[in-house]
This record gives C-alpha cells, sequence and structure tokens, in this order.
C-alpha cells in the first residue's frame, strides 16, 4: 500500500526476506532504547531469535513502513479470539515509529493496513495497550479510531495487566 500524500509505503514483513528481518531487528532496537520501550538495547538472544520466532508463531505477523528504501516504522501484530464476539481479532503489540518519522502519518498508514489485513482474516477488532503517558502515541491511535476499552461505562476502563513466568 502507498500513501501519496506522505510518501509512505506500507506492507506486511516477510520474515524469510533479509531487508525486512534487518529492518525489523533495527526498529525493535531502537523501540527498546526508547523510554517507553524500556530504555535498554534489544538484547543478544533477542537479535539473533526474534524474526525466526515470529516466522514460526502461528498467527504473528509484522507491518512494515518505508519511505523509499528507509524503514520508518514497524507493527507487530497476533490473532488472538473475542470469546464475547465468538470471531478471531488481532493484537498489535508494538507500535514503533523512527523518531525522525514521527508526526508524519507513518503510524495510521501502518494500523490502516493492519487494519486491512485483520478484515481479510475475518477479525472482528484490533486491540492493543498504550501505556498511560505515552501521550503522543495516545494521540496517534485515537487518530486512527482506537479509543480505551470499557465494556460498560459504569465498570470503568480495562487496564493491562501481566504476571512473569
Amino acid at each position: 500500500m502507498f500513501d501519496a500524500a506522505t510518501q509512505v509505503s506500507t506492507l506486511i514483513a516477510d520474515y524469510r526476506n533479509e531487508k525486512h528481518a534487518q529492518d525489523i531487528l533495527e526498529l525493535m532496537d531502537e523501540y527498546a532504547r526508547d523510554p517507553f520501550g524500556g530504555g535498554e538495547p534489544l538484547s543478544a538472544y533477542c537479535r539473533e531469535q526474534l524474526v525466526g520466532k515470529l516466522a514460526e508463531f502461528p498467527g504473528a505477523f509484522s507491518v512494515l513502513a518505508y519511505r523509499g528504501d528507509q524503514a520508518l516504522g514497524l507493527v507487530n501484530c497476533f490473532m488472538g479470539f473475542s470469546t464475547f464476539v465468538c470471531a478471531p481479532l488481532v493484537n498489535i503489540h508494538d507500535v514503533i515509529v523512527s523518531e525522525n518519522a514521527r508526526g508524519g502519518g507513518v503510524c495510521g498508514a501502518m494500523l490502516d493496513l493492519v487494519a486491512d489485513e485483520a478484515r481479510s482474516r475475518g477479525c472482528c477488532k484490533l486491540t492493543m495497550e498504550v501505556l498511560e503517558k505515552n501521550l503522543p502515541a495516545q494521540i496517534a491511535y485515537r487518530r486512527a479510531g482506537f479509543k480505551p476499552y470499557t465494556l460498560d461505562e459504569e465498570m470503568g476502563q480495562a487496564h493491562f495487566w501481566q504476571r512473569y513466568l
């Protein structure tokens, strides 16, 4: 997909394509080093294993954004299932826009392709989590049609929790 307004092209990554694999690793490392990504470089283990593991993981797909040959952004996605709708969904796990490309429509272009891919897979919705203080990301996500999850306004918004194993 190509967006003439921003000169950004987006595509579904091919994990076996060397350029795509390298761009995924570089963008993931940039994200990992960002304070909102943890502030540490991507581990050597992840650099060695990530793309191969994504390729093997059922339902994983990634979207890359480019201007020419320059990678600008990445979205990593995983198929899930909505029990209330009884239909598949796509969980957006990582959204990365390179610092020098922020504010130029890259995020929206990638999320539009994710939505198109989700529709082609029969999905009922897209889900994602975002840090409370990552206001620039929240603004971009709202522009792309996302909003905080509430099942019932009286019950409040959902919180994303985790338990390390």
